[in-house]
């Protein structure tokens, strides 16, 4: 596939309204597995943000969870369908419509940041987010980061047909050097998320603390 590089995602507002229109979720209504296997990286009731969180699947969890939540998404539409799904389950998250840039970024304030495929991010976007990432979390508050591997456009289960937009453990290491990292894993799975993430994929997670 080709990779058109930074202006793969120009008009990425119009896109993911169109992804997410419908009454279904494009990726389903359940959390992701690396987000549920790892939450006790996080304190009971600590402040957290999902980064792009689409139509609320992982920030609607974490407040049932317990944990006061934040989350934002560019899609209007995305953000309406979360609202829902929270309603439905009794629980209120804090959600905005905005996109990585124009979110209000508090200093130091989350014990935790959810990341879970965020890869619509070009280099250059994907470097001032990451940086705001680090920036947001509070001392000790840790970052639980899930993307694909360059190998995931052999599969074309999920994620970009970008290769820039993809993740090795060495960009991520060398994106988070500021962070303690406690885990960083490389591996294939069968993945089940709604339509949008189905099968077997190139994966890589990780988790990293802010000293």
């Amino acid at each position: 596939m080709t990779d058109t590089g930074p202006r793969a995602f120009a008009d990425a507002a119009v896109t993911w309204n169109r992804r997410f229109e419908g009454d279904g979720y494009l990726f389903g209504t359940e959390p992701n597995v690396w987000l549920k296997e790892h939450v006790d990286a996080w304190p009971p009731g600590g402040r957290i943000l999902c980064v792009a969180d689409g139509e609320g699947r992982n920030s609607v969890w974490l407040a049932r969870k317990g944990f006061v939540v934040d989350a934002f998404d560019i899609a209007d539409a995305g953000v309406a369908k979360a609202r829902r799904l929270a309603a439905a389950a009794g629980v209120t998250v804090n959600f905005q419509v905005a996109d990585c840039d124009s979110y209000d970024w508090p200093e130091a304030a989350y014990d935790g940041v959810a990341a879970i495929f965020i890869q619509f991010a070009s280099p250059d976007e994907r470097r001032r987010l990451f940086q705001r990432i680090v920036a947001s979390l509070k001392p000790g508050g840790s970052l639980v980061l899930q993307g694909y591997t360059p190998k995931q456009l052999e599969y074309g289960t999920g994620g970009p047909p970008f290769v820039s937009h993809l993740y090795t453990a060495e960009l991520l290491r060398a994106a988070f050097d500021e962070l303690e990292i406690l885990e960083l894993r490389e591996y294939e799975a069968d993945v089940d998320e709604g339509s949008g993430h189905k099968g077997r994929s190139a994966l890589i997670g990780m988790v990293a603390r802010r000293r």
